[in-house]
């Protein structure tokens, strides 16, 4: 998409101030931003980490890690609604194939 599809934000994070650009609206990209920014200050509370970048490093590691366990447990779920199609899917086949088996019994 171009550019004049996206709107520009001002948010706050860690006390800096950035304009934002973004296909994303305004009240999802402030959302995205005050999360960053409760997650650095919590890292810069309990990891007692006064340089911002040190501690956006810090918060964008347990971000990151947020992102790839909920990919795994997405993956996870996949894999289960694939399996139980598969089991629904051999039940079908062998109640029709029963179905079949006494209609011709039948005939």
């Amino acid at each position: 998409m171009s550019d004049t599809s996206k709107s520009a934000v001002r948010v706050t994070i860690f006390g800096e101030e950035y304009a934002l650009r973004s296909e994303a609206g305004e009240d999802y990209t402030r959302a995205c931003a005050e999360y960053v920014d409760e997650r650095v200050n919590a890292v810069h509370v309990s990891a007692r980490v006064s340089e911002p970048h040190k501690a956006a490093i810090l918060a964008a590691m347990q971000i990151t890690d947020e992102l790839f366990q909920a990919r795994a447990a997405r993956d996870e779920q996949v894999d289960t609604v694939h399996q139980r199609i598969g089991d629904l899917r051999e039940r079908v086949e062998e109640a029709l194939n029963r179905g079949a088996a006494q209609a011709e019994l039948g005939s």
